[in-house]
This record gives structure tokens, sequence and C-alpha cells, in this order.
């Protein structure tokens, strides 16, 4: 299975290229300029695509990152994975930015997640997706467990402390690409049932 999978949800656009679950390819894209990084996706997915010798048409499936994060990236990305999906007939799977930032913990603890909401919240996960909890209920939650691997971002790690997942060059797209090959394994994903993960409403205007 030829697999294509992109994030444009965090504060990195990932784009990386597998087959039955090995690495072919991945890209890393940050914000240029004026432009955020998911202006490069589609020029980002050729790139990889040609370095590889392959055309859409060779892909069986494409999975992206369905959020929380960047409204726009959410959008940016859940698009894309659904028009390529629709146009070739082919699966697309939609995996959690929470989800994956849970698998950089990397040793034998509980592993939690908490990313910035604004307002005062957090986007919270600790096996399951809690949605935007209270920072207060957050630090509440995370008093009560004495062995615990917390993955946060540049902000929250100033409140809640844990590691922060932009402070090093995680392989999130590699990442990315094993669970969306995991959960294809398990099951069909049709391009119809990917939608965006709105735990907040995006902002109007």
């Amino acid at each position: 299975m030829k697999l294509l999978v992109f994030d444009t949800c965090l504060d990195k656009m990932y784009v990386t290229l597998s087959e039955n679950d090995r690495i072919l390819g991945s890209k890393i894209v940050e914000n240029h300029d004026n432009k955020y990084h998911s202006a490069f996706l589609i020029s980002t997915i050729k790139t990889i695509l040609q370095e590889n010798n392959l055309t859409p048409k060779d892909l069986d499936a494409v999975g992206t990152n369905i959020g929380p994060g960047s409204f726009t990236g959410i959008r940016a990305c859940t698009t894309v994975a659904r028009v390529m999906a629709q146009q070739l007939d082919i699966q697309a799977v939609g995996v959690s930015s929470l989800e994956i930032l849970a698998q950089i913990g990397g040793n034998d603890k509980k592993t939690a997640v908490a990313l910035d909401a604004r307002k005062n919240c957090a986007y919270f996960y600790d096996g399951e997706v809690r949605g935007a909890l209270q920072l207060d209920e957050v630090k509440e939650i995370l008093a009560g467990e004495k062995e615990l691997f917390l993955v946060t971002d540049d902000k929250l790690k100033n409140i809640l402390g844990g590691n922060s997942y932009q402070e090093k060059e995680y392989p999130l797209g590699e990442i990315l690409a094993h669970l969306s090959y995991e959960k294809l394994r398990n099951g069909e994903h049709h391009w119809s049932q990917l939608k965006p993960l709105y735990i907040q409403p995006p902002p109007m205007g």
C-alpha cells in the first residue's frame, strides 16, 4: 500500500510518503515570509512524489491530521485529502494531532497531551480526546498522576511544565504515516467520512 500523509495543523507542515509502513520520503516545511506553510502543501506533495518516481495515480490512500490546531491548517489538509481521495477513488483517513503527539513519549510512562486552546483552555488527551478543558481542570488531572509523560507546546510548557513538541525535531510525519497505516489496516475509510476535528468552533470573520 502506497500511502501519502500530510499535516498542516501544527506549527510546521509535514508531508510523508510510505509503502506498507516503510517510509520512502518525508519533508518538513516552515512558514516563509508572510505565507503560512499550508500554501506550499500542493507543491511539496508534487515534489515528494516526483522524487520517488510516482504520480498521484500510484497512491492507494491518503492520510491527514484533522486537528485540533490551526483552523486554516485544518481546513487546508482535510480539503486536499478529501479532493485527492475522491478524484483518485482511494481511501482517506484522519488522525488527531493529539494522537500523533501522544506517540513522541517513547517510554513506558502514561502519556498525556495538552495544547493551547486559547481562552485559558487546553485541548487535552490522555488516551482519549477530553476536549477543551480549563487550565485549572487540567492541572487538577495532572496533580493526580504520579508517573506521566506530558507533551505540551511552548506556551503551555511555561504553565503546565512537560515537554514541548516545538523544542525538538520529532518525526511527526512518520508518526502520522504509521498511525494512518494502522487505521487503514483495521477498516475501510471513505473520503466522505473525513471531517475536520473542530473541538471549538472556528473564529468568525
